[in-house]
């Protein structure tokens, strides 16, 4: 099976962030400033905020689509809110 080009595009940044968290790790075992490492996992936050939006918008184009084209669209509603108020936290 193909992935998708917005599969790709979340993999990578997930791996993007994967590498992030290890540069975190780097800082804590060099006893980096804390200012610096907290610095660096807000970025971690803000990747992983975004990462989520993307999948979330991949959700709502494909798997909801669905869900409207069955007819069942007070269902997709019930997810889409559902599942933005655990994004938005």
């Amino acid at each position: 099976m193909e992935r998708s080009e917005g599969s790709r595009e979340i993999l990578h940044r997930l791996r993007r962030i994967e590498g992030q968290v290890r540069g975190v790790q780097r800082m804590l075992e060099q006893e980096s400033s804390c200012v610096d490492v907290l610095n660096q996992i807000a970025a971690v936050k803000a990747a992983v905020n975004q990462v989520g939006v993307l999948v979330y918008a991949h959700y709502v184009r494909d798997c909801v689509a669905h869900a409207v084209a069955d007819g069942d669209c007070e269902r997709a509603v019930k997810e889409i809110a559902g599942i933005l108020g655990r994004i938005v936290r």
